[in-house]
């Protein structure tokens, strides 16, 4: 049997002011040409469907819309909740999305409370059934005493231990005759950050060892760390990745779902890396505003992070955004980046007191900030508040 792996979509994720929502749309749509394209018999979407846990009304759309067209090529649709998420929202709507053949969980629950679902594959008619662990907060491994009473490496022990235990019994009812499968959201030991996780939930009090999945799993799905990898078990153990770049820590990621073959009896095997183009490349260019004029055209329509190799004046970001108007963020290169001093003398070494205009260009020109109109305005503005004074 056939199925399709993805996960960590972020839907309704916000770049320095730019929706993504667009990209997203577009990404998704090929996420169901990919499903229907290969016929998969399933489709498993290992958490972070969201960007927030209170998602707009569009990105909620998008969300449903996308599952139900997943549901149409005719596979099963299976989404656990991640730590973006609302999980108590994916369970009120639960009963509603089963309606229309689509299983989500949102919280932990009991194999037989709908934490294990058993299906039968399309294609080759082999019996399958898949695990389905959402994000664990710590909160839930570790009370509030053990906080301050344990060591961290004890509370991560005991973090780890929960999760054994629920895939223990999630795992339970794995049968040699059935394809078993797991997904799960969390940060496995060894794996590599994509650059875009929210990093308090992947520290390492949130991490698992490989070895905590169940050897007779046939393949475990996972999400919540951004990057392509696989990792060393005793079964096939495989993060898929984002399919767009979340962040400029990701700009380098490939953008990928997965198509994964498993049977009764062998290790699942990766059929197809998929890439998913939809979604703007994330670039980071650095150089004088003259070099980046020169270069402006080959950029495209890529949004650019600009490390700029100048030192600082007023209205070089608007500068560099009038040139580049993709640019979303603009810095100063650190070896361009002017000192900051920390200690500072409270008082006039010289016994004289400076008035406020004075203290301003001093600092200005400490900070290699000179500019006429920077104090000019600040003329315009000392004036005001001290005519209001009076």
């Amino acid at each position: 049997m056939k199925f399709l792996h993805t996960s960590d979509w972020h839907v309704g994720k916000v770049l320095k002011g730019h929706s993504r929502l667009d990209e997203q749309r577009a990404a998704l749509g090929e996420i169901v040409q990919v499903a229907r394209n290969h016929e998969v018999d399933a489709v498993i979407i290992a958490g972070d469907l969201y960007e927030s846990s209170a998602p707009t009304a569009d990105a909620q759309q998008l969300v449903v819309q996308t599952l139900l067209a997943l549901k149409r090529t005719g596979a099963e649709v299976l989404a656990i909740a991640g730590n973006h998420d609302h999980p108590p929202t994916f369970d009120a709507y639960r009963q509603l999305m089963a309606c229309a053949g689509i299983t989500m969980v949102g919280n932990a629950r009991t194999a037989a409370d709908g934490g294990s679902v058993d299906f039968t594959a399309r294609s080759t008619g082999e019996p399958v059934t898949v695990a389905m662990l959402p994000f664990l907060s710590q909160r839930y491994a570790v009370r509030a005493a053990d906080l301050v009473t344990k060591t961290p490496a004890e509370s991560s022990a005991a973090y780890d231990q929960l999760v054994r235990d629920l895939l223990s019994a999630l795992t339970a009812g794995f049968r040699d005759d059935a394809v078993n499968l797991v997904t799960a959201h969390l940060t496995v030991v060894g794996g590599k950050f994509g650059g875009g996780e929210r990093t308090v939930q992947s520290i390492f009090e949130y991490w698992v060892p490989a070895n905590a999945f169940p050897p007779d799993a046939h393949y475990i799905a996972l999400g919540h760390l951004h990057r392509r990898q696989s990792l060393p078990a005793p079964c096939p153990v495989h993060y898929c990745g984002s399919p767009i770049a979340l962040d400029f820590g990701e700009q380098d990621n490939p953008s990928m779902v997965l198509v994964v073959e498993a049977k009764v009896g062998m290790p699942a095997r990766i059929a197809a890396e998929v890439p998913i183009s939809s979604g703007r490349r994330l670039r980071t260019v650095c150089g004088t505003v003259d070099e980046l004029a020169q270069r402006a055209g080959a950029f495209g329509d890529d949004y650019l992070r600009v490390l700029v190799r100048e030192a600082t004046r007023a209205g070089l970001r608007e500068d560099v955004q009038k040139l580049l108007p993709n640019a979303l963020e603009v810095r100063i290169a650190p070896e361009f980046a002017a000192p900051v001093n920390i200690a500072r003398p409270s008082t006039p070494v010289d016994g004289v007191e400076r008035s406020p205009l004075e203290l301003l260009h001093e600092y200005c020109v400490d900070r290699k900030l000179v500019d006429e109109r920077v104090e000019a305005l600040f003329v315009r503005l000392h004036d005001q508040v001290t005519a209001g004074d009076g």
